[in-house]
């Protein structure tokens, strides 16, 4: 089984939401990300998003798009995030979920850059920018591998295409919760939890939340209704402003602990 699907199950069988956090790969640099995943795994995240550094993250907000661009000041390449996953493979078994744009994927080719994902021991993938119409290729090489491809719903997506996009993903549906791109936001839409529940009505797949999550109070309230929670422009911030790598790691891990209590406590 999928790990990702093994999480959910559990988290299921707890009767909660699960907790997906993203953080930058390579941000500041590999070695951080390499103590960073385990210590978040600790703290109660279900599911890690690793995202891949790029120079046009047309999806991001400011603090990811900084923290792409700090990595690949640092000269991190996805051999090296892939080759990081591995080593990731040794100490954890946290489902990861590769988060980059389509540039990243045609760079390597389609199909070899699923194949790197497998060995490198990658359970799921996002790219942000790639409509799954313009990716036959990649969504065939992601079945024969067991990668899940991970969709993208909007507030704006018509309900024919919501159903269609579930028919081709796996893993989890990410609901944007937002027109707009990534970011901590002081308040959630008031509608959200009804655009959750319409996703919910076409699809039997997680229905995760992601785009403005930023406090424990907030991931709280999407826990109540959604099948999973995505928290990482506020995550990432708080590595970027500790003074240490030490530090750094330690503020993270407090911040995943705080989000997985109000998590796990939503619906008690």
């Amino acid at each position: 089984m999928n790990r990702i699907d093994a999480a959910f199950d559990r988290a299921r069988a707890e009767g909660r939401a699960a907790l997906i956090v993203f953080v930058t790969a390579g941000d500041p640099d590999l070695e951080t990300t390499a103590e960073l995943v385990p210590e978040l795994a600790a703290g109660g995240a279900d599911v890690i998003e690793l995202g891949l550094p790029h120079s046009d993250a047309i999806g991001d907000g400011p603090t990811i798009q900084a923290a792409s661009l700090r990595a690949l000041r640092g000269g991190v390449t996805p051999a090296q995030i892939f080759e990081l996953s591995r080593r990731l493979r040794e100490v954890s078994e946290v489902p990861l979920v590769l988060m980059g744009y389509a540039n990243n994927i045609l760079a390597r080719g389609e199909e070899p850059f699923i194949e790197s994902c497998a060995a490198a021991g990658i359970d799921g993938l996002i790219a942000v920018d790639l409509p799954y119409e313009e990716a036959p290729v990649l969504a065939a090489a992601c079945a024969a591998k067991g990668v899940h491809p991970i969709l993208l719903v909007t507030p704006t997506s018509p309900p024919e295409r919501v159903l269609r996009v579930a028919q081709r993903a796996a893993g989890f549906l990410y609901c944007v919760s937002v027109t707009g791109v990534t970011g901590a936001r002081k308040q959630l839409p008031t509608d959200l939890r009804a655009l959750v529940g319409r996703i919910q009505r076409v699809s039997a797949l997680p229905v995760c939340v992601g785009f403005g999550v930023s406090t424990p109070e907030q991931a709280g309230q999407v826990a109540r209704f959604a099948d999973g929670v995505i928290v990482g422009s506020e995550l990432v911030q708080r590595v970027h402003a500790a003074g240490s790598r030490a530090e750094g790691i330690a503020a993270a891990g407090s911040f995943v602990r705080e989000l997985s209590r109000a998590v796990r406590s939503a619906r008690d």
